[in-house]
């Protein structure tokens, strides 16, 4: 049995699964536009100390999972509101291991439920709350107005990101449901374009302004 468990770790080694659980190998990305920003390069622990990010456009080649724990980790929405309301962090602003633990956590209940790919569903739900339109403000003659205007792809992908790991937040404050809990649930919504998703909602009220703006 122990040799067993040995081999199946020096596989897992050479193959480099995320979490020594879940291959990257076959995932598919369907948004062509999206495709080069979605980095899925297999690595068992996602934490490259931000050696990838140190220059322009570089955090494009950030593994994926590691930049979705990355966006863990932040402390909230700040003093902007998402979707109507102030979105606050749960205490894991810089703590990498403990938004590890949490993402884990949710690709194990993901992979539960839907006995898909966790991976595939994190792409599926990145490439649908994903908006393609925001506004600028831009400053004429002293008076100012709001113009639509297309998103770039590193920029959908961040923001996407965002809006997932947020709703993970808003859905477990106050909430007997536990952060990895929400964020599962939100990642399984967004994957299947549900209206309850929370970043499925940011993205159709981001699109929404930009198409009264254009």
């Amino acid at each position: 049995m122990a040799g067993q468990q040995q081999a199946q770790a020096e596989q897992a080694q050479a193959k480099q699964l995320v979490f020594n659980r879940w291959d990257t190998a076959g995932i598919k990305v369907t948004d062509l536009g999206l495709a080069r920003y979605i980095n899925l390069d297999s690595r068992i622990v996602p934490h490259t100390y931000g050696r990838n990010t140190r220059g322009r456009f570089e955090k494009g080649k950030a593994n994926i999972i590691e930049r979705l724990v990355n966006k863990v980790m932040r402390s909230g929405q700040g003093k902007r509101k998402l979707s109507g309301k102030y979105v606050r962090g749960r205490g894991s602003c810089g703590k990498k291991l403990q938004a590890l633990e949490i993402t884990e956590i949710a690709f194990e209940k993901i992979e539960r439920q839907t006995k898909e790919n966790p991976i595939q569903i994190l792409v599926r739900a990145i490439e649908n709350s994903a908006p393609r339109e925001d506004v600028t403000r831009i400053k004429r003659g002293g008076i100012s107005y709001a113009q639509a205007v297309d998103i770039a792809p590193l920029k959908r992908v961040d923001e996407s990101l965002k809006n997932l790991a947020l709703a993970g937040f808003g859905n477990s404050f106050n909430n007997p449901k536990t952060a990895a809990d929400a964020l599962a649930d939100e990642l399984i919504a967004a994957s299947k374009n549900d209206a309850k998703s929370l970043a499925i909602k940011r993205r159709d009220e981001v699109e929404r302004i930009a198409k009264s703006s254009r």
